[in-house]
């Protein structure tokens, strides 16, 4: 979850590494850390976020073409400037950043104290480099072959970043279950946890498998695997604009992308969804829409917003294609011993494509012969390549660590993969399923629509802010959307809240109700209308303060709630993507006026690429 920058050229190092960890901060910002190469290694690293590293480098000696640098999302060790990356080795020679997880750590520790090696850190990292100088100084082969034999011994997970006093023209990088590309530049080479630190200079990049090490050194890029076979790189160019990693004139990464989801919905769509002519195609799951029609099952396996944009799909598949369907936390699936066989289908939903969990997940269903089906949103993710077949949501860069964006363009792309397996299937008659395809090309103009609230749900977020607790109350199609709206106001507000189906309210969670507690209704018009009419009366009933989530031109509703929000109308399976859309909103308001950091909560990280 950290973020890994490093350059190697003829320019200078410390602004682009300044800069490409500015860009990577949504990974990880509890500290900071550079080492620049200048006849010495010097070593800057500080407790916080960028701006205060950068403030404490100020007068020092940054003069480097050599250097790497670090945003840390702590692991082991506390959040503190010696646990801060980069790390140094024993003699001071080399310096290593490490995004990830070393499990056998205390092992490597325990044998390198008795070698006499001496630890300033609690880190896991610090163990890394210099069990990496153990075999370097006792076997005598280079340096990026002692990095080889210590990677074939270490367990765990890790993205790496290394340089040594001894070779000012020698970049070492690797990974195993962390992203990691190499950006190539004339005569320069660019190191980096994901490509928006690299836009800016290059659109050529590398993008590491697993187990591979480059060794970038004398203006060449050598590439192979701990088996040390040597590589091929495949270099491929990246289509993402610098605009689009830039707020744009917005307060917030997450305001602003709040708001970009009617243009990353009609991405999503776009090329795809051809309503007129009844004309549905996703071409990354072409071959194997066959498989999905005849599976015995679908699988969904994500984790946090990606799990409830798992189980809305739940429902429009269980609904439009008639196959069951089963929602998996992936951290939990990947240590049952579930009941997988070559019949099922397995989708695997992940913003970043990199999500530790689900590429277990993955993993496992494969290993039982399952067909898997990737969701994502970053090109060359390692989930995009360890499936079988997938479809990209086009939702463009999210930086906001609070997923919003993301979540939608989910939901559109599993509701085409339920649509043309319906089609397929029989299970939709023809005009219901036109019927679908303008309603599902409307979403757009109806998310435009939603926003126009912001201005009102504004004003219900400045009576709620200083609430302890909320509770969220969905039924059907709307639960999950609940349950999401719970999450971002955890996420960022810091608020204690609940989601659950409207129903289950009296099966215990109506004992917290009180004149205190606002009740988050999603009550938009549907099959399940009159049973949600019921809910918002016990709640009223119990003093409980009602704000509701309804369709345009509800009467009902809006007499008995306190605060009424009116969304545009849509079928029942696309609700959703509209009743979402308020949800965000009140969490980012009701943040924003308590005064925190809305990009980037506390204890958090965009990429959850460790256990």
């Amino acid at each position: 979850m950290c973020g890994i920058v490093g350059y190697l050229g003829h320019r200078e190092a410390y602004p682009i590494i300044i800069k490409g960890l500015q860009r990577l901060e949504y990974r990880g910002y509890d500290s900071a850390g550079v080492a620049l190469m200048d006849g010495e290694l010097n070593i800057y690293k500080k407790k916080g976020k960028v701006v205060d590293l950068h403030e404490f480098a100020k007068g020092k000696n940054l003069k480097s073409n050599l250097g790497i640098g670090h945003t840390r999302w702590a692991t082991h060790g506390e959040p503190n400037d010696r646990n801060a990356h980069p790390h140094l080795s024993n003699s001071g020679k080399l310096a290593l950043i490490h995004n990830g997880i070393i499990e056998n750590y205390a092992a490597l520790k325990t044998d390198l104290q008795q070698k006499g090696y001496v630890f300033k850190s609690d880190t896991d990292s610090e163990v890394f480099i210099n069990f990496i100088e153990d075999i370097y100084l006792n076997t005598g082969v280079a340096l990026g072959e002692a990095v080889r034999l210590a990677l074939n011994k270490v367990v765990g997970a890790y993205a790496i970043a290394i340089i040594s006093l001894e070779d000012p023209n020698l970049l070492i990088a690797a990974r195993k279950g962390s992203p990691l590309v190499i950006g190539l530049g004339k005569n320069e080479f660019f190191v980096a946890s994901d490509a928006t630190p690299i836009i800016e200079y290059t659109n050529e990049v590398v993008y590491l498998e697993d187990q591979e090490i480059a060794i970038i050194k004398d203006g060449q890029l050598t590439i192979k695997n701990i088996a040390d076979v040597e590589m091929t790189p495949y270099v491929q160019t990246i289509d993402l604009e610098l605009e689009a990693i830039e707020k744009g004139g917005y307060e917030h990464f997450m305001l602003k992308e709040i708001y970009e989801q009617p243009k990353s919905i009609g991405d999503c769509l776009r090329g795809r969804l051809q309503a007129k002519e009844g004309k549905l195609v996703l071409g990354g799951i072409f071959d194997y829409v066959t498989k999905m029609v005849n599976a015995d099952r679908i699988l969904i396996v994500a984790c946090g917003t990606s799990w409830h944009a798992g189980l809305v799909a739940e429902y429009i598949f269980e609904e439009f294609c008639r196959i069951p369907v089963e929602v998996e936390y992936a951290s939990e699936f990947r240590y049952r011993n579930p009941i997988v066989s070559e019949k099922d289908v397995v989708i695997a939903i992940s913003q970043s494509g990199e999500t530790a969990d689900t590429l277990a997940a993955i993993d496992l269903a494969k290993s039982k012969g399952a067909t898997i089906i990737g969701v994502c949103n970053v090109v060359g993710s390692s989930i995009a390549r360890a499936t079988h077949a997938g479809s990209y949501t086009h939702a463009g860069p999210e930086i906001g660590v609070a997923s919003t964006k993301a979540f939608t363009a989910q939901i559109s792309v599993l509701t085409m993969m339920a649509l043309m397996i319906a089609e397929k299937k029989g299970t939709l008659s023809e005009s219901k399923y036109r019927s679908l395809l303008v309603e599902l090309e409307s979403v757009p103009a109806k998310v435009a629509k939603a926003l126009l609230l912001n201005d009102q749900i504004e004003v219900i977020s400045a009576i709620f802010k200083d609430a302890t607790n909320f509770l969220y109350l969905g039924r059907g199609f709307n639960f999950p959307v609940a349950l999401e709206g719970a999450l971002k106001l955890k996420e960022i507000s810091y608020i204690h809240a609940e989601g659950y189906p409207a129903a289950e309210m009296k099966h215990g969670p109506i004992a917290l109700i009180d004149e205190a507690m606002p009740v988050v209704v999603i009550a938009t018009k549907d099959s399940s209308y009159e049973k949600i009419v019921s809910n918002i009366q016990e709640v009223k009933a119990r003093k409980g303060k009602v704000i509701a989530v309804v369709s345009e031109g509800d009467t009902e509703i809006p007499k008995m709630a306190d605060y009424v929000i009116e969304v545009p109308h849509i079928s029942d399976a696309l609700m959703p993507l509209i009743s979402v859309i308020p949800l965000q909103l009140l969490s980012y308001h009701i943040a924003v006026m308590r005064g925190c950091n809305v990009d980037q909560p506390r204890n958090l990280a965009k990429s959850v690429t460790v256990e």
